[in-house]
C-alpha cells in the first residue's frame, strides 16, 4: 500500500511539473507575439502596416483637398470617390480673370483642382498608381519631390507650383514619406493625363 502511495505521489508531481512547463511556454509565446505586434504598430505610427499608416497621413495631410476632384452636394463641394487622387481633369475650366485680379491673388476651378495666380496656371497632379500618375515613380523620386519641391522628383526639373505646400511636407520623416508612397502605390489606378503647368504670360515677354 505504501508503494502505491509513493507512485501516486510521483505521478501527481510529474503532471504538475508538466502543466507548469506548458503553461509557462504558452505565456512566453503570447508575450512574444504581443511584443512583436507592439513593435510593428510603433514602427508604423500605431497602425497595423505601412499602407494603413500612409492612408492616414494622406487624409490628415489634406492631399484629397487638391488632388481629388469635387462634386457639388447639398452640403457643398465633396470629394468625388470615383476620382480620388486622380488630379485635375481635362478640360480644366479655369475662371476668366483679369491680369489685375491675378496679380492680387488666385482663382480656382469649381472642382478645386486647378488654379491661376501670379505664378501662372497650375494643375493638381494625378497621384494614383496609374501610369499617368505615379505608377512608374520610384520611392527615391517621391522623396526627392517632397524634400526639394521639384516636378516628378527629378533633379533639374521645374519647381512645384502653388498651392502645393511641399515645404511643409518636406519636414516629414523619411518613414512618413515612404508610408505615403506605399499607400499611393496601392490605390486604384485612374487614367488621367493632367494638363501641364502654364507660366504667366508676362514671363514670355
Amino acid at each position: 500500500m505504501k508503494h502505491k502511495t509513493i507512485i501516486a505521489a510521483l505521478l501527481a508531481t510529474t503532471c504538475c511539473l508538466f502543466y507548469n512547463c506548458t503553461s509557462s511556454s504558452g505565456s512566453e509565446s503570447t508575450d512574444s507575439d504581443s511584443t512583436k505586434a507592439s513593435s510593428v504598430t510603433a514602427q508604423y505610427g500605431g497602425y497595423a502596416n505601412q499602407v494603413a499608416w500612409g492612408e492616414h497621413l494622406v487624409i490628415i495631410g489634406g492631399c484629397n483637398d487638391c488632388h481629388t476632384p469635387k462634386k457639388m452636394t447639398a452640403q457643398g463641394p465633396a470629394d468625388d470617390p470615383d476620382r480620388r487622387l486622380s488630379g485635375s481633369p481635362v478640360p480644366a475650366l479655369l475662371p476668366a480673370v483679369t491680369p489685375e485680379q491675378v496679380a492680387k491673388g488666385m482663382a480656382a476651378t469649381v472642382d478645386e483642382t486647378a488654379w491661376i495666380g501670379p505664378w501662372g496656371k497650375s494643375f493638381a497632379a494625378n497621384i494614383t498608381s496609374d501610369a499617368t500618375g505615379i505608377g512608374s515613380w520610384t520611392e527615391a523620386q517621391f522623396i526627392n519631390c517632397l524634400r526639394k519641391g521639384v516636378y516628378q522628383g527629378l533633379d533639374g526639373a521645374r519647381p512645384l507650383m502653388p498651392p502645393m505646400p511641399w515645404k511643409g511636407y518636406s519636414q516629414m520623416t523619411d518613414n512618413e514619406i515612404k508610408a505615403i508612397f506605399a499607400y499611393l502605390k496601392s490605390t486604384t489606378p485612374i487614367h488621367n493625363v493632367v494638363p501641364q503647368y502654364e507660366p504667366p504670360v508676362t514671363a514670355s515677354k
